[in-house]
């Protein structure tokens, strides 16, 4: 007996999870006969429940897989959740999310009787992305060298969903286990996906003027962000910034309590932005912020993208000044 509950917020991560895990279940066993999947709009927690207390017929063992699972609430948990108290030792259960979000007493059942969650998100960090590319990649027959992991990791960017049909075309381009390069991987990357917000905003700390602009670049195109959603991460961020202003804060405790965030890495990096911007700045950039605003409201013939453009550089010069 096994229960899994595959969790992850791009749909196309979860569902190669889930049929890589239902693959490796069946191993050589007839999948006609040993697996029952719901999906859609239609099925019940009843009837999830009532597979998988059957017991298998011609096979050692069952399958039962429930996809889209988040679309369920408490009032629908009742059956499954009986169910769990006491689940079949011939049954293997897997729960794919999606759909909504998911209940926590469902995801509670699982843990107490002694399911595993996996959670299929990539890491946010780029060394871990990178680490994360190459894993997938031997999963898939891929082997790829250090550059080339770190090339397909920066390019797809938060478009992950991708990865997949990347590492098919690389193995059938060069084979199984073939050493591949970053010039390997080079012509099959496609157009640069979309970037994680605080890539972007570590660039204008920096006063990395020339990247910020890249990254923006990135957000808008690949990633489909709207001039005005880059307008509210940047007043996110220069707000909290804004907090820490009059507060003398020596710690990161003091200044996640200003901020209303819990203490922590980014209470801590937040800090460290303000004192090297000190007060001055951040109320220069507050007024930045406010200048473009009015512009992507007309204020100005320029495009809604070149405001941007032009605040991230005069933003990323606050950085760079100090």
């Amino acid at each position: 007996m096994a229960i899994h509950l595959l969790t992850g917020d791009d749909e196309s991560i979860v569902r190669s999870k889930a049929h890589d895990l239902v693959h490796e279940l069946i191993g050589d066993g007839d999948r006609s006969l040993m697996v029952d999947e719901f999906e859609g709009e239609e099925y019940e927690l009843r009837e999830v429940a009532d597979a998988a207390q059957t017991m298998p017929f011609l096979t050692d063992r069952r399958v039962v897989v429930a996809r889209d699972v988040g679309r369920f609430n408490s009032d629908d948990l009742p059956p499954i959740l009986h169910y769990l108290e006491s689940p079949l030792d011939t049954t293997d259960l897997v729960f794919v999310s999606g759909g909504g979000r998911l209940a926590k007493k469902l995801s509670d059942a699982v843990k107490a009787a002694g399911g595993l969650t996996v959670n299929t998100n990539p890491p946010n960090r780029a060394k871990d992305r990178q680490t994360w590319v190459a894993v997938e990649a031997e999963e898939h027959g891929v082997r790829l060298d250090p550059g080339a992991a770190a090339r397909i990791a920066e390019q797809l960017g938060e478009d992950v969903g991708r990865l997949d049909g990347v590492l098919a075309v690389l193995r059938s381009t060069y084979g199984d286990r073939a050493k591949i390069t970053a010039g390997d991987v080079e012509p099959f990357l496609g157009e640069a996906g979309g970037v994680p917000p605080w890539d972007f905003t570590d660039a204008i700390d920096a006063g990395r003027t020339a990247k910020a602009l890249m990254l923006l670049g990135r957000m808008i195109h690949g990633g489909e962000r709207h001039p005005l959603q880059i307008m509210a991460i940047l007043h996110t961020h220069y707000g909290r910034l804004a907090r820490l202003d009059g507060v003398d804060a020596t710690n990161e405790n003091e200044a996640a309590e200003a901020m209303g965030i819990k203490p922590g890495f980014p209470a801590k990096k937040a800090l460290g932005n303000y004192r090297r911007l000190g007060g001055g700045g951040v109320q220069r950039a507050i007024e930045l912020l406010a200048r473009a605003d009015l512009d992507l409201r007309g204020d100005t013939d320029l495009d809604s993208e070149m405001v941007i453009e032009v605040l991230v550089a005069r933003l990323s010069r606050l950085g760079s000044r100090r």
